[in-house]
């Protein structure tokens, strides 16, 4: 099990890099690090997974928050520039992945 936790940090660890460009990058790395530190700290037994659950609640609402009232996907559009909602979309998924990682690992044993 410990792998997987070490795999996910490194998906977080992606998504934080990637918030670099974004123009409120002060909001998104640490919304993308504090899994990362919660993951390092379950991976050596020394979190409970009610903390996890605790903290992926909010996550989750936080998703449906930021789902964009209109869905464009989350790809360019053909002009090459980004819309609001596919920028919404992109967030929303990613605070929605979030989310389920760390509900999901909530309930997994050491």
């Amino acid at each position: 099990m410990k792998y997987i936790y070490y795999f996910l940090m490194l998906v977080f660890v992606y998504f934080t890099a990637v918030q670099y460009n974004d123009p409120d990058p002060w909001l998104w790395i640490p919304t993308y690090l504090f899994p990362i530190y919660l993951l390092f700290q379950k991976s050596k037994g020394k979190l409970y997974g009610n903390t996890l659950l605790l903290v992926g609640i909010p996550y989750l609402f936080w998703a449906v928050n930021q789902f964009p009232p209109e869905w464009e996907g989350v790809m360019l559009n053909t002009l090459g520039m980004k819309t609001i909602n596919i920028e919404l979309g992109r967030e929303s998924l990613g605070l929605g992945f979030t989310a389920m990682v760390l509900i999901l690992v909530s309930f997994s044993k050491k």
